[in-house]
């Protein structure tokens, strides 16, 4: 049996560069009745957990570390003793908002996750971020994007550690080559598919490029 994909949006507050955003955002929950992995532990600890309920939480992954997407980490990670998973380009933006604490384990381009039997696979696609990630699980179809790919375009590079050319690079070599018909589920946001979304990303990378 394979794991299914479960979704919770909460809300608060991005905050970057000196200015301050409401925003709400995506957390995705992949797993079956006994164990999940938690992807983007954003605002809300309570939330997350009451969403896990008695399942054992083997992992809080972070796709980035602004802090919309990894406020809640530390304190689902205490309260489950769940490892916090990061990409370690991404160190000085989680430093940013969790100086005193440290991500748990490092998240490498090529590397797999497994939970409930299903296997996510990280890509490293930076642009929106240093060490922003994407993973993809084939069995389920399914990439979860953060902020690298959203249902119309390519995530935002006009601030702090990001660039437009290399967000656009990974999406074209990273997401772009998965299959038509892989659901992207994104950090904040409708659900697409890359099918849908091929045809109007080849105008950004025509321009990144």
């Amino acid at each position: 049996m394979t794991a299914r994909v479960e979704h919770l949006e909460t809300s608060g507050v991005f905050t970057l560069d000196g200015g301050s955003w409401e925003v709400e955002n995506n957390v995705w929950l992949v797993g079956d009745d006994r164990s999940v992995l938690v992807i983007d532990a954003a605002h809300d600890a309570e939330a997350v957990l009451r969403a896990v309920g008695e399942r054992e939480v083997t992992a809080v992954v972070c796709t980035h570390a602004h802090n919309d997407h990894v406020n809640a980490a530390p304190a689902l990670a205490d309260r489950t003793g769940a490892p916090i998973l990061l990409h370690p380009d991404d160190l000085p933006l989680w430093e940013q908002t969790h100086p005193a604490r440290k991500p748990d384990g490092d998240l490498a381009d090529g590397s797999v996750l497994t939970v409930a039997g299903t296997e996510l696979h990280v890509l490293h696609t930076p642009g929106h971020a240093p060490g922003a990630v994407c993973l993809y699980a084939p069995a389920l179809a399914t990439v979860f994007t953060g902020d690298t790919l959203f249902a119309g375009g390519p995530g935002a590079t006009g601030r702090s550690f990001s660039d437009f050319p290399t967000i656009i690079r990974s999406i074209a070599d990273r997401l772009l080559t998965l299959p038509p018909d892989t659901v992207v589920r994104t950090g904040h946001g409708p659900t697409t598919t890359i099918a849908a979304e091929a045809p109007h990303l080849q105008e950004w990378i025509a321009r990144g490029h």
